[in-house]
């Protein structure tokens, strides 16, 4: 335990965060600090990617390898990564609306893809470096700079949304509960495919929910069934209940694996072939 402690330890960079007092993102950088300390991995075997928002500062307040990339393209990043060096463990960090608003099309393909990767996902229901506007996670009844009078569009559901696509562990948990979180993290990490963790990350500066989320937010039944799809996403969807835990969790061939698969193919279609023995198949 006391070398993990140091590992934890070891992920502080000399980097103060700088969010808000009592912004819930400092519970998920604890939370992230736990899990890959009691994970035992090393800084150097790590990569976490962002994109904008509160939650794009997150690698530069590590010593994990980072990579602070454009508004919306997280994921581009996170998969490039990870197809050139399987042995990372690649951590993709977002906000609600960098992920499911401009980035939402490279979020439901990197679900359906199975990349072996985790995703956080840092949910404070609008944006808020912009000042508090509309999200896609932004609440029906909620409203906010942009929306005085109460939103127009559809709640947009991740968790249920990962599931449709094919993410094979979806999970939620709550920016306050940092130990429950950090054993969540460490379980999407551990994963074989694409994991992600939807956290309840309040905005204290334009939007708190700490107190509806301490009403909200249960843990899963006793009983309940993780490989169970269509009882995840009646609980991923429940809006009354913040349901939290593990919400679905499957194994699937991951991304890795298929174009491993397809390489082996390739390689035993064209064993003992030369460029020239191509380039005379292809001559007209």
């Amino acid at each position: 335990m006391a070398v993990r402690a140091e590992i934890r330890e070891r992920y502080k960079s000399d980097l103060k965060p700088i969010w808000c007092p009592g912004c819930g993102d400092f519970g998920v950088l604890t939370a992230t600090f736990m899990a890959l300390g009691n994970l035992g991995l090393n800084p150097e075997e790590v990569v976490i990617v962002s994109g904008i928002g509160c939650s794009g500062r997150f690698p530069a307040f590590t010593t994990a390898y980072g990579f602070h990339s454009l508004h919306g393209r997280t994921m581009p990043v996170a998969l490039g990564v990870k197809a050139a060096n399987p042995n990372l463990t690649v951590i993709a960090v977002g906000g609600d609306g960098d992920t499911l608003a401009i980035g939402g099309n490279h979020f439901m393909h990197a679900c359906r893809r199975n990349i072996n990767l985790t995703y956080l996902l840092l949910d404070n229901n609008l944006y808020a470096l912009t000042k508090g506007q509309a999200s896609p996670t932004t609440l029906p009844w909620q409203t906010t700079d942009s929306t005085p009078y109460g939103g127009y569009e559809n709640y947009v559901e991740p968790c249920a949304l990962a599931i449709l696509y094919g993410a094979t562990f979806v999970a939620r948990e709550f920016s306050a509960r940092a130990r429950k979180l950090a054993e969540v993290i460490a379980q999407a990490i551990q994963h074989p495919g694409f994991a992600l963790v939807h956290i309840l990350s309040p905005c204290v500066t334009f939007f708190d929910t700490y107190d509806l989320y301490k009403q909200k937010v249960k843990e899963l039944p006793p009983d309940y069934d993780p490989t169970d799809m269509h009882r995840a996403i009646q609980f991923a969807t429940d809006i009354d209940t913040r349901w939290v835990g593990v919400l679905y969790r499957t194994v699937k061939p991951t991304f890795e694996e298929r174009v491993q698969a397809i390489r082996e193919k390739a390689k035993q279609r064209y064993q003992g072939v030369t460029l020239q023995d191509m380039l005379n198949r292809r001559r007209v």
